[in-house]
């Protein structure tokens, strides 16, 4: 008997394993889409209860599992900015949803309450009054240095008054309405920043502090580390008030004690629907600095803070269908479709499903009953689906043009793709773009227009645009046209037939290849477009600006018979006319620098790419035999573009040796 219930034991044990396994492998992917590849896979809320149920197996069974999620702290460290261990680990936060949770934890001491903000949490560093150093959270232990980027964001100090060492920690955050207005901007769907806190996050972590500039980041201080010589009297309000005098935006934040503290979540839980940073919860944390510091720490959490998540308001409806949109690249987008609901003080219908691995997760179907809420008390999401009948409703073909559809493997993420090139919804967006002002340019072709046209048959490429000629008495018989609009359409087109190549190759619609890339292309191979539509992808990407992706794109795209073809087509119909470019002059007139590493006597890189380019010569990025001399402070170091120039014989230079060259004092070694 006892050996049967040893072995009922064992078996309920290994069970319980084999779900930890699998929580383990599930979370893990989430989160490794989530904070690399910037996509969803689940819901946060399907995240979390996941979550939830790994940490009580690991309670339970008293076994943590070789890279359980609960045993990690942000994402993995994978670009190329220089990387760097934090003096002290940064912990995360125990959370609950609990107000009497929170009322407990704080017991008799007085605390402050304030916004969890949804962003990337940065430290930052200043010695002599200035910003001297950025660094993100990284996986908890390591981070990456974005002092350069940090340097652009909106609201970050470059100096202060104090003059000793200030260490702070605050979240880099885009506020909903400058997410909204970047979104406004962009056309197709698929195209769009998926939400504040991904697009912060690239941000945040671009090599270019350029774009970074752009878009609007804002840092909010949540923690004072260090301030040599600095009495705040034990209390962590004064800290607040102190970082606020020399000029950063603190997270908002409201004392509190256990007889007010429910109040006062109410007072956010309110609050958060208007707010226009995005908040996941509310973080408590005592008042009395060595108070809360004598606590201690568990290996994951500090003690001196705990986090607060919305319980969400969660609302029973029926799935009434997907509705399945296409975008010119051909991604096809799940939108969930159910009975209205009231969330949050507003009527909800509809919500993003995002992708294929998400509806095979909640096992969709049509006529499901679901259950919905907005995440961060914003976003329409479905929780979880209550009768699972399983999806069954992914469309074989388009629901625009009928052709085929098919199911690809992007990034670990199923998703839905158009493969007719002749769809209809890929040539109302191309047609748009190709007619756009810094395209070919042509008034009188709006997207309204276009679709009439493409509609009735007119206009199946590019080339038919200049042909609408031939179909002058349909054209004036259609609504909202006349014989006057006719002849200033026709007159437009006509006058568009003088471009020249940077426009057509923008206009194209290739996948990523904006204006300034179009630009480079042209410049880079002389205007020579055969050379351009030829070119192999180690030729391409020695294009400033053209990486491996784009080259992948421009090969893809011109690798198909019927694209060269329409091209061809296209070019007969317009006369090219040549770019004025400015002559080459300066000490590195017809010279070639890469420049890789760390710099010290430049701001960034960027700074010495644009000496370079001011003295006349060109900046790229890869090591090839048209490459001059490559900068790399390193200059022993074993690195590929090391590696590469030494083998064509280009000479490697550090900086020193970059400006003695520029003061022509420069001899080869």
């Amino acid at each position: 008997m006892d050996r049967k219930l040893e072995k009922t034991d064992e078996a309920k044990r290994e069970n319980r394993l084999e779900r930890m396994r699998e929580l383990t492998a599930t979370l893990s992917k989430a989160a490794r889409v989530y904070y690399q590849e910037s996509g969803e896979i689940m819901s946060n809320l399907e995240y979390d209860r996941l979550y939830d149920e790994l940490l009580a197996l690991e309670k339970e069974t008293g076994v943590v599992l070789s890279g359980s999620p609960t045993q990690k702290v942000g994402y993995e460290v994978l670009s190329d900015l220089p990387k760097e261990a934090h003096p002290t680990a940064m912990l995360s936060l125990d959370k609950t949803k609990e107000v009497a949770a929170l009322e407990e934890w704080l017991g008799d001491q007085a605390g402050l309450l304030s916004w969890k903000l949804d962003g990337l949490t940065i430290v930052l560093t200043y010695e002599g009054g200035s910003l001297t150093k950025a660094v993100t959270r990284g996986n908890g232990e390591i981070g990456e240095v974005i002092t350069n980027n940090a340097r652009v964001f909106e609201n970050v100090p470059l100096k202060i008054g104090f003059q000793g060492t200030l260490t702070l920690r605050g979240e880099a955050v885009i506020r909903y309405s400058d997410f909204e207005n970047m979104n406004r901007e962009i056309d197709e769907a698929q195209e769009k920043y998926k939400n504040p806190r991904n697009l912060c996050a690239g941000s945040v972590r671009q090599l270019n502090n350029e774009i970074t500039a752009k878009r609007h980041v804002n840092f909010m201080a949540f923690a004072l580390v260090q301030a040599d010589g600095v009495d705040f009297e034990n209390s962590r309000t004064r800290q607040f008030q102190w970082l606020e005098s020399l000029g950063f935006g603190v997270v908002e934040h409201r004392h509190v004690t256990r007889e007010n503290v429910a109040e006062t979540v109410a007072y956010f839980a309110e609050a958060v629907k208007e707010y226009d940073i995005p908040s996941d919860g509310l973080v408590l944390t005592f008042e009395d600095i060595a108070y809360g510091e004598s606590l201690g720490r568990t290996a994951k959490f500090p003690r001196n803070s705990i986090a607060f998540k919305w319980e969400d308001e969660i609302r029973e409806t029926t799935l009434s269908y997907i509705e399945w949109s296409p975008s010119r690249t051909g991604l096809i987008n799940p939108v969930a479709v159910f009975e209205p609901v009231e969330l949050e003080g507003t009527t909800v219908s509809r919500a993003s499903v995002h992708n294929i691995s998400i509806m095979e997760a909640l096992e969709l179907g049509a006529g499901d009953a679901i259950t919905v809420y907005k995440a961060n008390m914003i976003i329409p999401q479905i929780a979880d689906n209550l009768t699972r009948s399983g999806v069954k409703d992914i469309p074989k073909i388009c629901p625009v043009c009928g052709g085929d559809t098919q199911i690809r493997q992007v990034n670990d993420v199923k998703v839905l793709f158009c493969v007719n090139p002749q769809c209809q919804a890929k040539k109302i967006k191309s047609f748009t773009l190709f007619v756009s002002r810094d395209a070919l340019n042509i008034d009188g072709l709006s997207e309204a227009t276009l679709e009439k046209f493409i509609a009735a048959g007119f206009i199946k490429e590019f080339a038919d645009i200049f042909h609408l000629d031939e179909h002058k008495e349909a054209i004036i018989s259609m609504e909202g046209f006349g014989q006057r609009s006719y002849e200033k359409l026709i007159q437009a087109i006509e006058d568009r037939r003088h471009t020249n190549l940077i426009r057509v190759v923008y206009g194209l619609g290739v996948a990523g290849i904006g204006l300034a890339n179009a630009r480079m292309l042209c410049r880079h191979f002389k205007y020579d477009f055969d050379a351009m539509r030829e070119a192999d992808s180690e030729t391409l990407t020695e294009v400033d600006g053209i990486g491996q992706v784009l080259a992948d794109a421009w090969r893809e795209y011109f690798a198909d018979p019927e694209n060269q073809k329409m091209v061809d087509r296209l070019l007969e119909q317009l006369t090219l006319e040549p770019v004025e470019e400015e002559e080459e002059t300066g000490e590195f007139a017809g010279m070639t620098f890469v420049v890789t590493g760390s710099v010290n006597h430049f701001k960034n890189r960027k700074e010495l790419q644009a000496l370079i380019e001011s003295k006349g010569g060109k900046a790229t990025g890869s090591v090839t035999g048209k490459t001059t001399y490559l900068i790399n402070n390193d200059v022993t170091s074993a690195s590929s573009k090391n590696k590469k120039a030494r083998e064509l014989g280009i000479p490697i230079l550090s900086e020193e040796d970059f400006l003695k060259l520029l003061e022509g004092e420069y001899h080869a070694h």
